[in-house]
């Protein structure tokens, strides 16, 4: 226990006059930054200055402003005592009755809130001192990635592994401030005047999420482009909020960036993806393999061949013609535009009757004759062709 929200329009009057310290979020922030300690008020709209707090410490009847997208987490000894993440004035009091020790809200993360609180909230009466810290609820820009030399991935549509060098930008979002401040925070920025920002390259914590964002590029990519519903490489770079799906997806089985740091990977911006050779060589390959496909890449290919043809009768007369045409029989490319009709052919001749023997012959024209069918001038002209006189 120990919040009391008040009015934001009474700051300028009666509750202004009634503060014993006033805190707030510091001023000229980064936009990046993430955990930073709440500061005393040093001048109030003319009615003088609250400048004997001491910083990063508040009492009994301190008064805090919340601005929009900022939450405030308070501490003691470590434990977590009290958070609010809707906006206004809120006086510390822990000896009032009706103070509250939480106000999540209704917003986006008011159900990971409760849940973290009851898992880390203090279990004692709190002192009469607290530490004030805000942590931003706004999504953290500028957050790179990059990597060195290339990663690999299965790839479906170009169905092979493929590799590249690839760099970009991702947003990071607060889902659970206390998660994230009892699970991921180093001590070191628990402390008055320090800054926790996620782009510092000092911030160690920071550099370990950079690491865990490259590990999980390949895992990221692969995830992508074996998607039925995405699944070409080539479209990646326009669907920052697909990828961004994919690599937050592979960060959270990889490291469980949301269930146990309460963070969590909202857009991203892939700046350049550099394939390696053999992956650029095989992406033209499918490309043209594509281009190719259906009524209009056979339209596209007579027109090249055309134009192959063209070329060869400019450039090397009717040698180079002949040439062209040896060319496209033995690539196939005419059996891939239109079916080869097999010339027409000869009917086979019928098949010829065995020669008869020629004493059968005769004997047979003999009966006839002695029938009376033939005449003998018709039996010896017959006779002679038969022996072939």
């Amino acid at each position: 226990m120990g919040l009391i929200q008040a009015a934001i329009g009474a700051l300028g009057g009666t509750l202004a006059d009634q503060w014993k310290d006033f805190y707030t979020v510091p001023g000229g922030l980064a936009p990046t930054a993430a955990l930073f300690a709440a500061v005393p008020q040093g001048q109030n709209a003319g009615r003088g200055s609250n400048t004997h707090g001491s910083e990063g410490v508040i009492s009994n009847g301190s008064r805090i402003l919340v601005p929009e997208g900022y939450g405030l987490v308070l501490m003691q000894d470590g434990a977590i005592t009290g958070f609010a993440a809707q906006a206004g004035a809120y006086e510390w009091n822990s000896e009032a009755q009706d103070s509250q020790s939480i106000f999540a809200g209704n917003d986006i993360v008011s159900s990971t809130v409760v849940t973290s609180w009851e898992r880390f909230k203090f279990g004692g009466r709190p002192g009469t001192q607290q530490r004030a810290y805000f942590v931003t609820l706004k999504e953290l820009p500028n957050n790179r990635f990059g990597t060195q030399s290339e990663i690999y991935w299965d790839d479906a549509y170009m169905n092979a592994q493929v590799g590249a060098i690839t760099r970009g930008t991702y947003t990071l979002k607060i889902v659970d401030p206390i998660l994230f401040i009892k699970s991921f925070v180093p001590a070191t920025y628990l402390e008055p005047g320090r800054v926790f920002d996620f782009t510092d390259i000092e911030n160690d914590a920071a550099a370990q999420l950079f690491n865990e964002v490259v590990g999980s590029l390949a895992p990221a990519f692969s995830m992508y482009t074996n998607d039925p519903a995405k699944g070409r490489i080539t479209k990646i770079q326009q669907d920052s909020d697909g990828f961004a799906r994919s690599l937050s997806a592979a960060v959270e089985e990889n490291y469980q960036w949301r269930a146990e740091r309460g963070l969590a990977i909202v857009s991203t911006a892939i700046i350049s993806i550099e394939y390696d050779e053999m992956t650029r060589e095989l992406l033209r390959n499918v490309q043209r393999a594509d281009a190719l496909s259906g009524g209009r890449g056979n339209s596209n290919l007579q027109a090249s061949v055309a134009a192959g043809f063209e070329a060869a009768g400019e450039n090397q007369g009717p040698g180079g013609l002949v040439g062209m045409g040896m060319a496209a029989g033995t690539t196939g490319i005419g059996a891939l535009q239109q079916p080869v009709q097999p010339a027409p052919q000869a009917p086979a001749p019928a098949p010829q009757a065995p020669a008869e023997d020629p004493v059968a012959k005769l004997a047979k024209f003999k009966e006839m004759l002695d029938a009376g069918l033939i005449t003998q001038a018709d039996y010896d002209a017959a006779k002679a062709k038969a022996l072939g006189l």
